[in-house]
């Protein structure tokens, strides 16, 4: 099983990106549906695509907290 990413693990994603990432889910998805894997295959990579979804969920609350702190510093000036 592959280790959730923690939010201060952004050092680590260099590199990473959300839309390569969400590419690989469909691409994920597209096999699974097409029945080209076998089940133990079917497996493995809907795990990859569940932590797949968690790094994008990971990069998308970090985004929001950035927009948030931004907003919150127009808004006092």
């Amino acid at each position: 099983m592959v280790k959730r990413k923690s939010a201060s693990s952004s050092d680590s994603m260099e590199g990473w990106s959300y839309e390569a990432k969400v590419v690989e889910i469909e691409a994920i998805i597209a096999r699974i549906e097409a029945g080209e894997l076998e089940l133990a295959e079917v497996f493995d990579q809907f795990a990859s695509a569940v932590e797949y979804l968690r790094q994008c969920e990971t990069f998308l609350q970090q985004r929001q907290q950035q927009v948030n702190l931004l907003m919150e510093t127009l808004n006092d000036e």
